[in-house]
Formats: C-alpha cells, sequence, structure tokens
C-alpha cells in the first residue's frame, strides 16, 4: 500500500493547452476603430443606394467582425456615420464619415426613403438577433441624449428612423425616456423630437398601436417631454395639433380623463373607508378637478359610479331597494355639489339609468332613487321631464320610460298648477 500511495503519477509534458475561444475574445484589446475601418472596408465596395448589396455586406461581414463585442459601436457607425466619444462628438481621429449610415439619406427626411436605411438594419437585427438588445438598451438612449447637437435635418431624420424601429417592434419605446433629461427638455427640443418620431410611427401604425407601444415602453405622461415651466396639458394640445399629430392630442385629452377619473374614484373610496364628512369630501373632489379637470357631465357620472361602488350591496334583494334608497340619501349632498345646471342633471339621471340597467337588482329602483335625488335638490323637475321625453339613454328606455310615468305626470301638473 505504501508503495503504491508513494508512487509517482504520470503527467503531461510539452503538451500546449489550447483557450477556449470565448476567452480569448473576452482577453483581447477593444479596439473600437480597428473594428470601424475593417468594416468600412466591406461597405466601400458596395454603390451607393444599393441597399441590398450593403445589408449582404453587412450580413457577410458578421462572419468575421466581432459584431457582439463593438455592437455600440457598429449602431453609431450605420446610424449616425462614425465613431462618438463621449459628449457626444465624433471621434477625431481623421477618418471619413460611414459609407453608409441614416444621416447619409436624402433632405429633407422622408418616411419612405428612411425605409430602405431602417430596412437594412432590420435585415442586420433578423440575422444577429443579439444585436438588438444592445440597440435598444444602449446605442438609440445614448446617441438620442446628444440629439441637441446635430443639425435640424439630422435630428429629422434620426427621429423618423427611430419611429420605424419602434414602428416595426424591433425596439421599445423605452428608448425614448433619454429624451426627458434636462438639457433636451429645455426649448422644446425632446418635444419636437417626440413629434418626428410619432409621424413616422403614425405613417406605419393606426394610433391604439401607438398607445400601446408607449404603455410597454413605461412612457407614463407625455408632459415630462416639454420644459418644466410648460408642462401644461393645453399646451401638449396645441403643441402636437400644431404639428399635424391631432390623433395624438385627442388620445392624450382622453387619457388624461381617464386617469382623472380613475383618481377621483379612488379617493372616494379612501375618504367613504374612513367615513370623512361630506363637506371633506366635496373638498377633495375639488382638488382633484384642479389637478386633472373634468366636464361637469362626465364628472357627475364619475361621482356617481363612484359613490355607488361604495357600498357593501350583499343584502337579501328583498333589502336591496330600502339600502339603496339609504345610500344614495347619504351621498346626495355630495352630488348636489356639483349638479350645475339641467345638462349635468339630466348627465345624472342618464347614469343611475345606465346603472340600474347594468344591475337588474336595480330595475324596480330607479323611480324611487330619482325621487329621493329630486327631493335631494340633486336634479330638478324639468331635467326629469326633459329625460322623459328626449334625454334618455337607449338601455332600458322603454322599462324606465314606463316606469317614471306617474312621476314625470306628477310634475307636469305640479308645473301647470304654479304657472297658474
Amino acid at each position: 500500500m505504501s508503495q503504491q500511495s508513494t508512487a509517482v503519477k504520470p503527467s503531461l509534458q510539452g503538451v500546449r493547452i489550447k483557450a477556449r475561444k470565448g476567452a480569448v475574445k473576452a482577453q483581447a484589446k477593444h479596439e473600437p476603430a480597428v473594428f470601424r475601418d475593417q468594416l468600412y472596408k466591406h461597405l466601400e465596395t458596395t454603390p451607393d443606394n444599393d441597399f441590398d448589396a450593403i445589408a449582404n455586406k453587412l450580413l457577410q461581414a458578421g462572419s468575421t467582425l466581432d459584431y457582439l463585442k463593438y455592437a455600440d459601436a457598429l449602431f453609431e457607425i450605420l446610424l449616425v456615420g462614425g465613431l462618438i466619444q463621449p459628449g457626444g462628438s465624433y471621434v477625431d481621429d481623421g477618418a471619413p464619415m460611414s459609407p453608409f449610415s441614416i444621416f447619409k439619406a436624402n433632405d429633407p427626411a422622408s418616411v419612405d426613403d428612411l425605409k430602405n436605411y431602417v430596412q437594412v438594419l432590420i435585415k442586420l437585427i433578423r440575422r444577429y438577433k443579439y444585436l438588438q438588445k444592445p440597440l435598444e438598451e444602449r446605442a438609440l438612449p445614448t446617441l438620442l441624449q446628444y440629439f441637441n447637437r446635430w443639425s435640424p435635418d439630422q435630428r429629422n431624420k434620426f427621429a423618423t428612423t427611430v419611429g420605424l424601429l419602434i414602428a416595426q417592434g424591433f425596439v421599445t419605446a423605452a428608448c425614448l425616456q433619454s429624451l426627458t433629461k434636462d438639457h433636451l427638455v429645455k426649448n422644446d427640443v425632446s418635444a419636437i423630437m417626440l413629434a418626428i418620431v410619432f409621424r413616422a410611427y403614425l405613417a406605419e401604425q393606426p394610433m391604439e398601436h401607438l398607445a400601446t407601444a408607449l404603455k410597454r415602453g413605461n412612457i407614463k405622461d407625455l408632459l415630462a417631454f416639454f420644459p418644466p415651466n410648460r408642462r401644461d396639458g393645453k399646451i401638449l394640445d396645441e403643441h402636437f395639433r400644431k404639428e399635424n399629430l391631432p390623433q395624438v392630442a385627442d388620445w392624450y385629452t382622453k387619457r388624461q380623463q381617464v386617469l382623472a377619473k380613475e383618481g377621483i374614484m379612488s379617493e372616494l373610496k379612501e375618504l367613504y373607508n374612513h367615513e370623512e364628512p361630506e363637506e371633506a369630501v366635496v373638498a377633495a373632489i375639488q382638488n382633484k378637478l384642479e389637478e386633472n379637470p373634468l366636464a361637469d357631465t362626465d364628472l357627475i357620472q364619475c361621482l356617481w359610479q363612484g359613490l355607488i361602488a361604495t357600498v357593501d350591496w350583499s343584502a337579501r334583494a328583498d333589502q336591496i331597494e330600502g339600502l339603496a334608497l339609504r345610500e344614495v340619501g347619504k351621498f346626495a349632498p355630495v352630488l348636489e355639489a356639483f349638479c350645475k345646471g339641467p345638462k349635468v342633471e339630466v348627465a345624472l339621471i342618464n347614469a343611475v339609468q345606465v346603472y340600474c340597467y347594468d344591475d337588474t337588482r336595480f330595475m324596480k329602483t330607479f323611480t324611487p332613487i330619482l325621487k329621493v335625488l329630486y327631493n335631494k335638490d340633486c336634479i330638478s323637475d324639468q331635467a326629469i321631464i326633459y329625460w322623459h321625453q328626449k334625454g334618455s339613454k337607449p338601455q332600458g328606455r322603454q322599462h324606465f320610460i314606463k316606469a317614471t310615468e306617474a312621476l314625470v305626470k306628477f310634475l307636469q301638473e305640479q308645473e301647470d298648477s304654479e304657472e297658474e
């Protein structure tokens, strides 16, 4: 046993162990200028505006050039025509501009022309899928922050390219976050850039598609792209209409209304959970309206939905009507504070009508609820009569019109007697 344990074990001598290919690449010196010069040699042999030939050359070059290691340099060359150093200026080493880049597109920039350049990028990314992530997460955000250093024509070309890439789904709108930096939002630079991006996007996709793309890119508020002293909904609306993008202005207005309604309904739930008095509820709603204004008719419908949602409707079927009338009577002062005129009153009646139609438990409770709202001065006799004659919603119209005939007749007789 002892002789075996002390025996010399065999070993390899004079054998060179080959390093793994990945390890060799990792230890290699980072030389973007060398990569640029090698890429230029491939691009210089292709005719101008022969986009198929350029795309094929780039695909072939990927077999010999390390696209993954030099992804940032690759996109700087293809997008802006050369290597960029920190601060946004070109690397000053005497090298010429790239034979192919977005900046070489025709002036003025046009979507149709830039589609050819974007198709070259798309073919490259489809072949080398690992390039998609560095383009979205590093190259575009980095170049966008130097947007203010370029000429107007270069800005238009780059912004149009970004819009087309997002519309094609090869990058997300998250790259636009770079435009919210302080040095870009001043003087409306970012807002103008955003309009160009949107115009290119909408040339390919509808507004609903753009709205979804912004949501996925975590672009929460377009006002972040405006100077701090101009972050106002009216200014944003005017900007996009001036840029001939009314669909963006309309979408933003509707979205803000939805957010305002959600905010009010959430506030109501919170206040009623803490059993706050009506005065505090009214004051809280008024504060919300200062932040995000709502049309009076939209507000009253929102208030009805929010207030009715605070009630626990788990009572027995035979107790629902009594519970509904008590609860409506409780929050009637809040509704009354915002019932400003006949048009708003009719909107409130319609909100009650739709609610009672959607929840069949309240079909028979509609008329009693109107009586409570009438007695609490939320709605007037003229509003009820107008609603009955021509202001009702189509949901359950015949049922509710018939159910309120007696009430309307009483109100009309009362009105006639007062006139006499």
